[in-house]
């Protein structure tokens, strides 16, 4: 088991609905000090990003706040502290499985504003709860939305985990990045916008530990100075297919750097995604919360 000290480094800022900028963190440093054991150890982990800004995000209204006073009493009557943090240490049995695993969204990303609980569905079964922070704030994908409610990606097992926030209860931003990695080709794709602005051949994981294919997110962002493979290890939302643990941790998959140039374009990692530093600079750019295709192509 791994020990590591996590700052919080401000990530580019996501350009808000009406197209306004917003700088959340702005230079200020949060040391968070996280013990982890992610899949990544000698195949990847998790790292903080460089000159990057926060995403920033605005209170949701109008139809967030739909739903009446009926769905305020209900909220009001759960308390979140008494179920269980949906994290990347933690899993949620109960959880929906994502409906469209290979699918894109519009780029929305939502903040929780205070710790919230998580359901099963719209006015559905209280699951989970969501903390404000994972490594910082805490950022989700947006997948779908009803009545007052968002559907975001979860962080915890099993992979592809979704789950049902009150719409009142998030701030939302729009992050114009996606990530697609594509194991056969072994390339690691960024797209901005709809354009890629960077294309790099990448290492994947290896036939017994392979990495898992579907959409998730960029989770968080740290250093280890522990780890000197990578100056950078950025979590994803997503664990092992085959590992239930590793090295003391969750098996949580990241995109993270690697010393030498052999490993890419090879399939030799635990299931991490060991990128050129070149790609590691882009991406610790990227807002978190940012969607995450993996597939086979």
């Amino acid at each position: 088991m791994t020990q590591h000290s996590a700052p919080s480094v401000p990530k580019r800022s996501a350009v808000r609905p009406h197209s306004r900028l917003f700088w959340v963190v702005g230079g200020v440093a949060l040391v968070l000090v996280v013990v982890l054991g992610f899949v990544l150890f000698g195949g990847g982990s998790p790292g903080s990003p460089s000159d990057a800004s926060s995403v920033a995000g605005e209170a949701a209204t109008g139809e967030a706040a739909a739903g009446g006073g009926a769905a305020e009493a209900n909220a009001a009557a759960i308390d979140p502290s008494a179920l269980q943090l949906s994290s990347t240490y933690t899993t949620i049995d109960a959880a929906p499985a994502d409906p469209d695993p290979s699918g894109t969204t519009e780029g929305i990303v939502v903040h929780p504003i205070r710790s919230t609980p998580v359901h099963d569905g719209p006015d559905g079964t209280p699951i989970a709860r969501m903390a404000t922070e994972q490594f910082g704030d805490t950022w989700l994908p947006l997948i779908g939305e009803q009545d007052g409610w968002v559907q975001v990606l979860l962080p915890s097992k099993p992979a592809g985990s979704t789950g049902w926030i009150r719409a009142a209860d998030v701030e939302r931003a729009v992050t114009p990045y996606v990530v697609e990695v594509h194991l056969g080709s072994r390339t690691l794709e960024l797209v901005r916008d709809g354009e890629t602005v960077g294309e790099w051949t990448v290492g994947i994981g290896g036939p017994e530990t392979p990495t898992p294919t579907g959409r998730t997110f960029l989770l968080g962002a740290f250093s280890d100075a522990n780890q000197d493979y990578s100056p950078v290890f950025l979590p994803l939302g997503t664990h092992s297919p085959t590992l239930d643990t590793f090295g003391g941790g969750p098996g949580t998959v990241a995109i993270h750097g690697w010393p030498t140039d052999d490993v890419f374009g090879e399939a030799t990692s635990n299931g991490c995604i060991r990128v050129p530093q070149a790609a590691l600079d882009e991406l610790t750019e990227v807002p978190l919360g940012t969607l995450v295709l993996v597939d086979e192509a």
